[in-house]
């Protein structure tokens, strides 16, 4: 199939239709904590029988990015990410809120979503079958460098204490090796608490370590009074400055989400944090960070959507899902007769010249 009659086909009323309802689903489900976009898609799985492979999977695909916008509504407005990949928005995004900027930083949000998903999506189309050879190409040795260039990037997040920031990662390494070993089959550190057994879930850590925190706080200042301020309407739109600056953070949290799409794992979640401390380090507004800076909030959410579409490079290419969702599409790809893999991209390109399957 050529892109112009794949375009044609996802144009058709039935799929924009399916699409604006999985966006909406997803939209909801990242405001609520904790549910996630994995769970919603496995519910709405059956839902493809009746809408059929191409709509439904439109509707499945929708629901995921959806999901990656609507974790940044709770995190900005109440500091409680809905979406492991909105926790690092609460840094700036909830500073924002207080300022009386949360309507700048949600269109901030809303923005660089639409603009790194239009990036992917068509560097998806364009580099896939090169990217999944180089994602093919990637062993032990370089996912380990992987992981050990996460924890530098997590020890630079604070720009303080780099001995705090080293000991708050070393310690979340420890607690994620509590539960099954994935391997093995072991049983690690549970001390034979069956709850133990699958670990500690990372949304409902960071509910805790955000929203607890911030119930704390509001019953401390329960007897101050608090003054309202005054939002005028169009206060809830960014300013020319603010869009400004917030561009080029969009654009280079795109190219980060995607190329970190590629990799196994949480890529939305790492490709938010990657995204915040390079705009931390090398942003023009540096100083302005842990105050509210727009930077702070564009660039994640701008990485984490872009993440998204990198993720569906090895699942189409290589038939090899990254992430529990691209899991998810992958059993509705299955379901409905198309098996990802290199074969898929080979036939079609060649039904898009015109030749038979079979040659």
């Amino acid at each position: 199939m050529s892109a112009f009659a794949a375009l044609l086909t996802t144009l058709q009323p039935q799929n924009i239709l399916a699409c604006f309802i999985g966006a909406l689903v997803g939209t909801l489900v990242g405001v609520l904590p904790g549910v996630g976009p994995t769970a919603t898609m496995a519910l709405l799985l059956p839902l493809t029988f009746s809408l059929g492979p191409t709509a439904g999977l439109i509707m499945l695909a929708g629901i995921w990015y959806g999901a990656q916008y609507g974790g940044s509504t709770t995190s900005i407005l109440v500091n409680v990410p809905g979406e492991s990949a909105s926790v690092v928005t609460t840094l700036e995004g909830y500073k924002m809120a207080r300022k009386g900027r949360a309507g700048a930083a949600l269109a901030a949000a809303a923005i660089g979503s639409f603009v790194a998903g239009t990036i992917s999506v068509i560097a998806l189309q364009l580099f896939a079958p090169p990217l999944a050879n180089a994602a093919l190409a990637f062993g032990s040795a370089e996912y380990f460098s992987i992981a050990l260039l996460g924890l530098i990037l997590l020890s630079n997040l604070t720009g303080k204490s780099y001995l705090k920031s080293l000991t708050m990662a070393l310690v979340g390494v420890m607690l994620s090796t509590v539960g099954m070993d994935p391997v093995a089959g072991v049983e690690r550190f549970t001390f034979n608490v069956v709850d133990l057994l699958s670990g500690f879930g990372f949304v409902p850590v960071v509910m805790g370590l955000f929203g607890v925190a911030e119930i704390l706080r509001s019953i401390e200042e329960a007897d101050q009074q608090v003054e309202v301020m005054k939002v005028r309407f169009r206060d809830l739109y960014p300013t020319k400055e603010e869009l400004k600056r917030s561009l080029p953070p969009m654009f280079r949290g795109g190219v980060l989400g995607f190329l970190i799409g590629l990799l196994p794992g949480p890529a939305a979640t790492l490709a938010s944090f990657v995204s915040y401390a390079y705009e931390r380090r090398f942003g023009k507004h540096r100083e302005e960070f842990g105050t509210g800076a727009i930077e702070g909030v564009a660039g994640p959410e701008a990485a984490n959507n872009a993440a998204c579409a990198g993720g569906l490079v090895p699942l189409l290419a290589l038939g090899l899902p990254f992430a529990p969702p691209t899991a998810i599409l992958l059993s509705g790809l299955m379901i409905h007769g198309v098996s990802p893999g290199p074969l898929l991209m080979q036939n079609s390109r060649r039904r898009g010249k015109g030749q038979p399957q079979g040659q």
